[in-house]
């Protein structure tokens, strides 16, 4: 993408984050319910889940001013993702952009590639102030795909986001959830603190061939550093 493309681009992607406040996307749902994990019996088990232990304490920032407390860094400006690494469950993977679907749903990258993310640009780039979404496949056809482990992960881990400006948004895991889809907390995931922060997601919970997923894993993170 040339830089007048990009430029273009990021003008038109603004001008519709404007035209979509996020108490529209209070009942978007990531999508793919449908994935079936891989007959051959090596993941019957299927993808981890969250442990109760690292479920958000608190849903509120604790204040600057109180005794003891850091200010986050400031947010960044806007700058489309361009690459996801997750050091503690070993993910690496390229970042596409992806949009609402035909139902309204918040789109899924490509299932046959099992290792791509989609940045959902219908909200903020990753690091800028607000709330930026990150969605990825738990599984195809062939098997386990990015996200697999997503639920795996602990508060303090770290969630690096590469971004096209070449600057990269390290955000820290401070809780994971899993979340019926039929009971998806829409305002609670996507909902701005006015900080930056991140939502990565994928499908989880239990899993039938009938029905795919019943839910959601969510990992909730905050802007630490943007270099």
């Amino acid at each position: 993408m040339s830089a007048s493309e990009l430029a273009e681009w990021s003008e038109r992607e603004e001008r519709r984050k404007r035209r979509a406040p996020w108490g529209v996307l209070a009942l978007v749902l990531l999508t793919g319910v449908a994935l079936i994990r891989n007959g051959s019996g090596e993941f019957d088990v299927g993808p981890p889940q969250p442990a109760a232990a690292a479920a958000p304490v608190l849903d509120v920032r604790v204040s600057p001013s109180a005794a003891g407390a850091v200010e986050g860094p400031a947010g960044l400006s806007f700058s489309p993702a361009d690459r996801v690494r997750i050091p503690a469950i070993q993910v690496d993977a390229p970042v596409t952009p992806v949009g609402l679907d035909a139902d309204g749903w918040v789109g899924a990258p490509p299932p046959e590639d099992s290792n791509v993310a989609g940045w959902f640009t219908g909200a903020v780039s990753p690091g800028e102030k607000g709330t930026s979404v990150i969605v990825g496949h738990v599984d195809n056809t062939q098997g386990p795909a990015v996200f697999y482990g997503l639920g795996a992960l602990k508060k303090g881990d770290r969630v690096e986001v590469g971004r096209q400006d070449g600057r990269t948004a390290v955000f820290e895991v401070y809780g994971v959830e899993v979340f019926e889809k039929s009971k998806f907390p829409g305002d609670r995931v996507y909902g701005s603190k006015g900080t930056p922060e991140l939502r990565v997601i994928t499908c989880g919970g239990g899993f039938s061939k009938q029905h795919g997923y019943d839910g959601n894993v969510v990992v909730f993170a905050r802007l630490v550093a943007g270099a």
